[in-house]
């Protein structure tokens, strides 16, 4: 196979949103205490500084980690977050997205009404670090990779994978798309089921 069409084999699982590294290593695991994490997030397309132990203090937090905005999966992902904010809320729990995308692609991101549309903060992991933290592993960038709106992703993906995070702080659930095989809208689905069980009392 010539790298010509390697690459746009790459690039059309990226703007698909299927395009997630195999990890190289597992995820932390259920009954795990979440690593602390400070980044500088986007919400409604304004920058801050959000740590997840600032969210926990509020009840449980679902951290997902997606491999870029405007892509496919991701858009699909992230419209679906927002759709069902408030039933999040309702059962007392944070959301947190997070990508390596630098802040500026998230501040356009996190306010568009078609996706995140203000409704929760994504934050920049551009080093991977907070990835790294939770045993996630973050592929380099695809050369000549581009969004579903033409312009060039010049940074790393990381898995797609979400933490469900008990106030406690221990990992409640986690699932990935690669091991689990979960659609996009299914890591909303399951971890809203989750933090629904938490809020009853009652153990995922």
């Amino acid at each position: 196979m010539n790298k010509r069409l390697v690459l746009s084999l790459a690039m059309g699982a990226l703007v698909a949103g299927a395009w997630v590294a195999p990890p190289a290593f597992a995820a932390l695991g259920q009954g795990t205490t979440a690593p602390a994490f400070t980044a500088q997030a986007s919400k409604d397309g304004k920058a801050s500084e959000i740590t997840l132990a600032s969210a926990l203090k509020n009840g449980p937090v679902v951290v997902y980690f997606f491999p870029s905005a405007y892509t496919g999966g991701c858009d699909v992902e992230a419209h679906a977050f927002a759709t069902e904010a408030a039933k999040f809320q309702a059962a007392g729990a944070t959301i947190i997205g997070v990508s390596a995308d630098s802040i500026q692609r998230l501040n356009k991101f996190s306010a568009d009404p078609n996706f995140c549309a203000g409704k929760f903060p994504i934050a920049s992991d551009p080093e991977g670090k907070i990835a790294a933290s939770f045993d996630l592993k973050m592929s380099a960038a695809v050369p000549g990779a581009k969004d579903v709106q033409g312009a060039v992703i010049d940074h790393g993906f990381i898995s797609r994978t979400t933490f469900v995070i008990g106030s406690d702080g221990k990992i409640a659930a986690v699932f990935d798309s690669e091991t689990d095989h979960l659609h996009p809208q299914e890591h909303v689905a399951k971890s809203l089921a989750i933090v629904e069980q938490l809020k009853g009392g009652k153990a995922p």
